[in-house]
């Protein structure tokens, strides 16, 4: 899988545009959508686990690094996706999860999940070494990053022993937090073409200090702040004239293109633009899920209408009441009175709801309702009044009339505009 990284960095460096979506979501609906995209597109399937999701304890999905990569195969391989298609990477692996301890046991912890990472098969690691820990205080400066980052580089190499040259790293000390802003944006300002060079000089310096010098040419991006974000109702929209400087720090680095992170919820022509300007990975993992949950909801709306109500699923109330009940995950996020509050936590940008799926009692209500419409008549005027892109390839005959296959649908109009970005019709590394 590596050589077919590499391609995708060597076509950005002769000048075409060509880019990878990383999926960056553990919900098996998403999963199942990316790979029917990926293999009826014959695309390659990058998909990604964040260190929240998917750590040595279970993460909040209750997964391994192992579980995650057996659910992603199971997904491929139940839908006819070629495993040799697929690539595994870990997303802001370092201490974010253990950021309340001093730095040594923090790195210690991050040590243990990259080692899992790697053991388990991903391939493409990006190492975020840019949270502070107890008693530090944030930024860390550049050369604390590329030490803790090469520290971690060093398990890594370690984990794959002889499988190591298949290894790609992705670094940066400008790094957005992972899942969106958890206040109100305003803006988000590019990155500096100073402090990417600054990062890049850590870096290289660090990796010489560690002996780590080969991994030059194994880093393969760099993240940077292309002014993209989304707060629980606000998108920063990206735009080239505020990064023209940036775009050339790259220009001596053969090996290295960029990589975005919050690019959920950028218009189709603003994620072309980006891989244009040399993000040549793009990262979606909310406006997934979002797209998820809008499916659900409307589906749920359908239900009210045709099924009995003593046998509704409650979908919308179960879920909302169970953030109620643990708001540990949403509460930062919504602010203002309750009707503000209720509409960030269901609705916003920000889509705490991904947090909740896999709690039984909603998982429950998410069953039922699909069971339900599956057997009761979906009548098309509904489906057109609530999910109109499913009931125009329902009449083309492009969609089955059924409700998991319009909800895994509705997740495919988020990827279908991340292909058109990343994806012109060259299949020299698809």
């Amino acid at each position: 899988m590596s050589e077919l990284l590499d391609q995708l960095v060597r076509d950005q460096k002769a000048g075409l545009s060509h880019g990878i979506t990383s999926v960056c979501s553990a919900h098996p609906l998403v999963l199942e959508a990316a790979v029917l995209q990926a293999r009826d597109e014959g695309r390659l399937l990058l998909v990604e686990a964040t260190s929240n999701q998917v750590d040595q304890y279970g993460g909040y999905t209750g997964m391994r690094p192992s579980d995650f990569r057996d659910l992603v195969h199971r997904t491929a391989d139940a839908h006819g996706l070629s495993r040799d298609r697929l690539i595994l990477g870990g997303d802001h692996l370092g201490p974010n999860r253990w950021r309340a301890l001093p730095a040594a046991e923090a790195m210690a912890e991050a040590e243990v999940l990259v080692r899992a990472y790697v053991e388990a098969g991903f391939t493409k690691i990006h190492l975020d070494c840019s949270f502070a820990c107890a008693g530090e205080s944030l930024p860390l400066t550049d050369d604390v990053v590329a030490e803790r980052t090469s520290q971690l580089i060093r398990v890594a190499e370690d984990a794959a022993g002889p499988q190591a040259d298949r290894l790609r790293y992705v670094i940066g000390t400008e790094v957005p937090v992972p899942g969106g802003a958890d206040h109100v944006l305003h803006d988000a300002p590019p990155t500096s073409a100073r402090a990417a060079r600054e990062t890049l000089r850590a870096h290289h310096e660090a990796f010489a200090a560690a002996g780590l010098s080969g991994m030059r040419g194994r880093v393969m991006a760099l993240v940077v702040q292309p002014g993209v974000e989304f707060d629980h109702h606000g998108v920063v929209d990206y735009r080239d004239d505020r990064t023209a400087e940036l775009r050339t720090v790259l220009d001596d680095e053969p090996g290295i293109v960029f990589e975005a992170h919050s690019t959920d919820y950028q218009l189709p022509g603003a994620l072309a633009q980006l891989v244009r300007d040399h993000w040549a990975v793009l990262k979606v993992g909310p406006g997934l899920t979002f797209a998820l949950r809008e499916a659900l909801f409307a589906l749920a709306a359908i239900e009210r209408e045709v099924v009995d109500s003593s046998r509704l699923s409650h979908l919308v109330e179960v879920v909302d009441r169970r953030m109620l009940e643990e708001p540990h995950w949403w509460q930062e996020y919504a602010a203002g009175d309750e009707r503000s509050r209720r509409l960030n936590r269901l609705y916003g940008y920000s889509d705490r709801i991904r947090y909740y799926w896999t709690d039984p009692e909603t998982a429950a209500a998410q069953r039922q309702l699909l069971d339900n419409l599956e057997a009761a008549p979906l009548p098309l005027a509904l489906l057109s009044a609530h999910l109109p892109s499913q009931y125009a390839r329902i009449r083309a005959g492009q969609l089955a009339p059924r409700p998991h296959d319009i909800v895994v649908d509705r997740v495919r109009d988020v990827l279908r505009d991340y292909d058109r970005a990343c994806a012109p019709r060259s299949k020299e590394y698809a």
